[in-house]
Parts: structure tokens; sequence; C-alpha cells
């Protein structure tokens, strides 16, 4: 969906027509160095500079305008066109460069603070940095950034030179951006109720029909979806409503992707799966849920009584899955903790594909129940026995042997020593086939 992003936000940059200064030539000027003069509501300039001017605006494609443009503000750096060639240059950098984007943002910035379509373009990149950065320190600078930009973006005043109409175009599609960029700046630093409030607000910023179209708007939806389940308390039931929302409306890969998160708020709600098709069905007929929506689903039994039923219906409560000891061991009873912690203490098992929330030489941090990984928490710590070649990153995933040492119920993290990573195996090269010359010796 990332190319339906990148085409919305060329429209919202290029909702500029009202913007536009009208530029004239001025005749010719009576003496060598005459100024430019305003003529009307437009701008005259000296016939050079026109000339220079239009030449450059004139150019078929971005990669030809930009060099042109660049070149007009070094020889004419105070002209009065000044902002209009950088929106334009901004413009035609965003067609195929990023960086250089940012950068004519910048400097629109410099001589127009509050220019909404260089705050449009600040909040949009700085996001995309983020997204591909893989250093935390950098990353989170990058999220700070794009929240700075959406912020201002959000209480940028109309320019004069833009009528209401189009500065209400302009807003309808720059405000999702900048609430979006305040979201993802406030989920990172663990702030789910600000993101919440930003990405509502970023839905209800347009028509509700735009919320169904694959794109930003319907990522929006699911990163909703997210962040009610990592409030404190998480909010299961909201968290359900509009990851099935998305998931419904989300083209393939990103429905299956979508739908899990969907299922497990809903069964983390009610208990069970029944009743989820009546929950889709209602889903794609509004946005936002029905006041009663809490009265229409029956909530899941409280969590010691819970607890109870499990340790009284399990056999062998070793066979239990982890996210469902871990249940145990933050609401049981200490009597009933012991019980499960009793059956794993001392055992040594594998765990393929948890998920490394922080990693030094000697322990991993992972996140290893299904619980943890859809809150993005973690609920492991393995201490290993010998230091790693090779450090992992944030998010990567690991196989990890560990023997259950100890734990603490609430937050739940459990303690594992005697801990080691499992190397993926390597697939054998194909042996290459070897021709032999003949050793057989023919006699005459």
């Amino acid at each position: 969906m990332k190319k339906v992003v990148v085409a919305s936000l060329l429209a919202v940059a290029s909702v500029a027509s009202g913007a536009r200064v009208a530029v004239a030539q001025a005749p010719a000027p009576a003496s060598p160095g005459a100024n430019a003069q305003q003529a009307g509501s437009g701008v005259q300039l000296a016939p050079a500079e026109y000339n220079a001017y239009t030449a450059a605006i004139a150019q078929s494609t971005p990669q030809t305008q930009a060099p042109a443009l660049e070149s007009f503000l070094q020889t004419y750096p105070n002209s009065q066109v000044k902002n209009d060639v950088l929106q334009r240059l901004m413009l035609a950098y965003s067609a195929f460069d990023p960086v250089k984007t940012l950068d004519a943002a910048d400097r629109l910035l410099q001589v127009d603070p509050s220019n909404i379509r260089a705050l449009t373009m600040e909040a949009y990149f700085h996001l995309q940095n983020a997204d591909k950065s893989t250093d935390p320190t950098a990353k989170q600078a990058e999220l700070d950034k794009a929240a700075d930009a959406g912020q201002k973006g959000l209480t940028a005043p109309k320019p004069a030179a833009i009528n209401d109409a189009d500065f209400a175009k302009l807003k309808e599609a720059a405000d999702p951006v900048f609430h979006r960029a305040i979201a993802t700046d406030a989920l990172a630093k663990k702030d789910a109720a600000t993101a919440v409030t930003q990405l509502k607000q970023s839905l209800s910023s347009v028509p509700v029909e735009q919320t169904k179209t694959p794109g930003p708007l319907l990522t929006d939806t699911y990163l909703l979806a997210q962040a009610y389940y990592q409030m404190t308390p998480p909010d299961p039931l909201n968290c359900a409503w509009y990851a099935t929302r998305a998931a419904t409306f989300a083209p393939e890969p990103y429905k299956t992707q979508m739908m899990p998160l969907a299922k497990y708020c809903y069964k983390k709600y009610h208990g069970a799966d029944d009743g989820f098709d009546t929950l889709v069905t209602a889903a794609q007929q509004s946005l936002d849920p029905p006041a009663n929506l809490a009265t229409t689903i029956t909530p899941a039994p409280k969590p010691a009584d819970i607890v109870k039923q499990v340790i009284a219906s399990t056999p062998d409560l070793a066979t239990l899955a982890v996210s469902d000891k871990e249940f145990i061991l933050q609401n049981g009873t200490p009597e009933d903790a012991a019980k499960v912690w009793d059956t794993i203490k001392g055992k040594t098992v594998q765990f393929p594909d948890a998920t490394v929330v922080s990693a030094t030489d000697n322990s991993l941090v992972l996140s290893v129940s299904d619980d943890a990984v859809q809150s993005k928490t973690a609920d492991f710590t393995v201490n290993l026995t010998a230091p790693l070649k090779t450090t992992p990153a944030p998010g990567d995933k690991v196989t990890v042997n560990g023997t259950y040492d100890s734990f603490t119920p609430n937050p739940i993290m459990i303690t594992m020593i005697n801990g080691s990573v499992v190397e993926p195996k390597k697939t054998p090269a194909k042996p290459t086939a070897t021709h032999h010359r003949s050793t057989t010796t023919h006699r005459r």
C-alpha cells in the first residue's frame, strides 16, 4: 500500500494552485539595476530573471526541473518568487529524491515557517526514514522530527494567497499525515492514549468512504487497533473492532497480516471465537463501534475464575501453551501459580522464532508468548552460557534454548538460565560434478 501513500501525498502537495504567484515580465528598466516592481496582485520581474524563472518552471520532468530551479535560486537568491520556486523545487524532488525533498522543505520553512506543504513533506519523509532505520536512537530522532512537523502543520494558519475552499482541500489531505506522525511518535514512547486520540482525529478528518480505501487511512485504522491494545489497561474490544474493520477492507497480503490481531483481541475480550462473524459484518457498516457494543458481546470470565477453570480441567499443566502459563502466573493465587511453576521449573525447552526486544552479548530479552508478541512487550529474559558472536537487533527472530529458573508476576517476566541461540542450519552445497580421465591403458 506504500505506492498509494506516495500518490496521495503528491496529490496533497499539488493543491497549490491557489498559492502560486502571478508573475509578469517587467518593462525593460530605464536604467541599469532597476528593481523589480509589484504590479497589482502579481509580481513583476526584470526581463532576465523572468526568463530564467519561466524557463525553469517550463521543464517537462521533475528530474530536469529540479536542477533548473536550483540554478535560478543560486542566481537570484533573494528573488520575490523564492517561496514559489522552493515549493516547486520541493515537489520536483519528491518525485525521485527523498533526501533532497527534505532539504528543499527545510529551506522553504526558513522563509515560510507555516508552509503546510513543506510541513507535510517533513512529516511524511521523516516517518519514512524512521521506518527504515534500525538504530533505536536514530529512529526516535526521525519520529520526533515527524511529530514536530505534524504539530506545526495542524496549527498552521491559512495563507492569504489561498482561498478557503482550496485550503480546506489541502487540510483534508494533509491533516491525516500530521495526525499519523504524532501518533506513531507517541506509540514509540509508549503513550498509547495520545496515539488513540490522534488516530481517531485522523480518521474523522476525512469522509468515511475514504477510510475503506486501501492506503494510509486503512493503515491508520489498524494502527488504532494496536494503540487500543497497548493502552493501560488494554482495551481489547476496541482493538478487535478497528483491527476487524481494517482487515475487512484490506487487500491481500495485508488482510492476512491484519486478521490475527482482530481475532486475538476479540477472543481476549470474549474468551472464545463464537460471534466473531457478527463483528465482521458490523465493522463493515461503521467506522466507529456503536455505543452499546460492550453489551452485545459477552465479556470473558474474570481472570481468577478462568485460572480456576483451566487448572481444574487440565490433567497435565505442563502441556499448557506459554500464554496460558503466563496468564496463571499473573492472575492466579500463589497456590495456583505454584502448581504451574512446579511443572516447568528446572526444565530445558526450546522456543523457535522468539522476537528480540533487546540484547547484549550475554542475555536476550524476548517476546515469546502470543500475548507478548501482540502487545510488543517482553516476557522472557534468557541468560546465555556463552557470549554471542553476533548480537541480534530488536525485532529479529531467534530460536533459543534455556532452562526455567525464576519469574516475577506483574508484569510477567520469566528468567531462563543456561541459554543458547540455535543457529539456522546451512543448506549443504550440491557436489560439483567432476570429470576424470580414464586410466585404462590399451596394450598393443
